[in-house]
C-alpha cells in the first residue's frame, strides 16, 4: 500500500515546525538549526524558508541525540553513520529491484530450459562428424 505524499502516515510529510520537532525530539530549536547547517539533518523548506520537519526526520533527530549523548559519536562520525546507512538502504531497494527483474526474466525462460548450478559439472560430449 502506497501512502499519498503529506498524508497521515506518510513518514516523510513535512508536517512540523521546528519548534514542535524539536519538542518531539527533546531538543532546543537551535540545535536543530545546528544539525541542518552541519546536513545531518535536512528539513525540506517552505516557499517562505521555512524548515518543515517529517515524522523521519524527528525520528533522525532522536537517533542524532542518542548517538551522541548514550554512545558519544562525535558529530562528524555521526554524519557518516547517517551517511553509510543511506547508501545501505539505497543498495538494499536496488538489490530488491534487480532480484525482482531476475525473477521476471527466470519467469519468462523457456521450460525446456534448465538452469544449471554455478558448482555443477556438465559433460558434453559434440557429436561425431561423419
Amino acid at each position: 500500500m502506497t501512502v499519498p505524499p503529506n498524508a497521515p502516515g506518510d513518514p516523510d510529510a513535512q508536517v512540523f515546525v521546528i519548534s514542535v520537532a524539536a519538542q518531539l525530539a527533546g531538543m532546543h530549536a537551535q540545535t536543530l538549526r545546528t544539525y541542518d547547517r552541519l546536513g545531518l539533518v535536512t528539513p525540506q523548506r517552505t516557499t517562505g524558508g521555512g524548515r518543515r520537519y517529517s515524522p523521519r526526520d524527528v525520528a533522525l533527530l532522536r537517533e542524532v541525540q542518542r548517538l551522541s549523548q548514550d554512545e558519544g559519536v562525535n558529530l562528524a562520525g555521526i554524519k557518516r553513520i547517517i551517511e553509510l546507512t543511506n547508501q545501505v538502504e539505497a543498495l538494499q531497494a536496488r538489490l530488491t529491484e534487480v532480484a525482482q527483474e531476475l525473477a521476471n526474466v527466470h519467469a519468462s525462460y523457456r521450460r525446456d530450459l534448465v538452469p544449471v548450478q554455478r558448482n555443477a559439472l556438465v559433460v558434453w560430449k559434440p557429436r561425431h562428424q561423419r
